[in-house]
């Protein structure tokens, strides 16, 4: 058995790279960029108003003119028109790409309009309105640095730019494997001693959030069976994320399969609760990695995010999120290992508060629904005070 410490640098010690590929702009959505994104050119690319007004040149007010003829209308995503006597104005709308021989914008609210006159009832100041070109960033600009994780925010400059195509880094081929003869699917009406295969949809949730769409399989507890679909899906996927069957029970198989498969074990049991049984290794043939948590379902799920997460995270280069939440009650631990306690968190002053989750231990699914993450109480720390800071990690994407 080793310390928590140990075991998860040893998960982010086997951190890969899976290449690129070319994805259209719709399906970029939480993908990580694969190259830098430049400006194809200046933002914005013209002079832009950024009122509905009258676009004049200020030199005439200047001279103490007021009231302007009107020599046209330019409306957005039209040519511009020039303005022919610098006495006079041009109408236009908010994006229009200003005259060239204007400078200054002013809003209807400040003027009036009558028999094709605009006059102004307030003085304006020049250059007002207008949204300069290449104010924002010059033709050539990086705008998106790349490894950054696309969000709704750099959908929209992508589109702007025009990356109809995005290039982004390829994500893993990852299995979701299930074992136990308890197991039933969800759309069976379960026997006493069964319960409905509840894992593997939380991990495929869970991966689905990271924009990856698993195979699921699930695998009874029958040597002969899981050593034939394990060796199968060992050399086709990049990645197995397994539940079930590496703790000390007569049918808990699975260590021993892996071994006769040519897996290399890294570690089994881990100085944690829950989820020591927790067993990692890689077929170095392959270059497939192995996360076999326990079959609890806090269990697998909290070490998803303790240790799948952070990997994947790494692997594609892109930063984990850390940091620390308030304590709104004390706590007391009785062991020595490294403990991860359900919370959810409640926003009040600045801080995050974080309230503990009644759970029934490692089977507590419910508990899950309830909770905002885990925070993590390192080994040998048994007494904790309210207002006392700790580790937080979020199982929720709007954390």
């Amino acid at each position: 058995m080793i310390s928590f410490d140990e075991a998860y640098q040893i998960v982010l010690e086997q951190t890969k790279e899976y290449g690129s590929e070319i994805v259209p702009l719709k399906d970029a959505m939480g993908r990580v960029l694969m190259e830098d994104v430049l400006a194809d050119r200046d933002f914005p690319p013209f002079n832009r108003s950024t009122k509905d007004g009258i676009a004049i040149n200020y030199d005439a007010v200047e001279h103490g003119r007021r009231s302007f003829v009107i020599q046209g209308t330019l409306p957005a995503g039209k040519p511009t028109i020039p303005l022919v006597d610098a006495e006079g104005c041009i109408e236009i709308m908010t994006g229009a790409k200003v005259p060239y021989e204007t400078d200054t914008i002013i809003m209807y609210e400040d003027v009036e309009i009558a028999q094709d006159i605009a006059t102004i009832s307030k003085i304006p100041s020049r250059g007002q309105n207008i949204h300069l070109r290449g104010s924002d960033e010059k033709k050539g600009a990086v705008l998106i640095k790349q490894n950054t994780k696309i969000t709704s925010a750099e959908i929209g400059v992508l589109a702007t730019v025009g990356k109809h195509m995005v290039s982004v880094k390829k994500l893993p081929r990852v299995a979701v494997i299930s074992t136990g003869n308890e197991l039933v699917d969800i759309d069976q009406q379960p026997l006493m001693h069964q319960i409905r295969k509840s894992n593997s949809y939380s991990l495929y949730a869970s991966l689905i959030e990271l924009g990856i769409i698993p195979m699921i399989l699930h695998i009874s507890d029958d040597k002969d069976l899981l050593r034939q679909k394990l060796g199968y899906v060992i050399e086709e996927m990049d990645v197995l994320i397994l539940s079930g069957g590496v703790s000390k029970g007569k049918f808990d198989f699975i260590p021993q399969i892996f071994k006769e498969l040519g897996v290399a074990k890294l570690f089994h049991k881990v100085e944690q609760r829950p989820g020591k049984p927790f067993w990692f290794g890689t077929k170095e043939s392959s270059q497939t990695l192995i996360f076999s948590f326990p079959g609890n379902p806090v269990s697998t799920f909290m070490n998803f995010y303790i240790y799948f997460k952070p990997w994947l995270y790494r692997s594609l280069e892109i930063p984990i999120l850390e940091y620390e939440v308030c304590l709104k009650d004390s706590i007391d631990i009785s062991n020595d290992l490294t403990n991860f306690l359900g919370v959810y968190l409640d926003r009040k002053g600045g801080k995050n508060i974080a309230s503990l989750i009644g759970a029934n231990g490692s089977g507590d699914l419910l508990s899950l629904s309830k909770m905002d993450g885990f925070i993590r109480i390192p080994t040998n720390k048994r007494s904790l005070k309210k207002g006392e800071l700790v580790y937080f990690i979020s199982t929720r994407e709007d954390n």
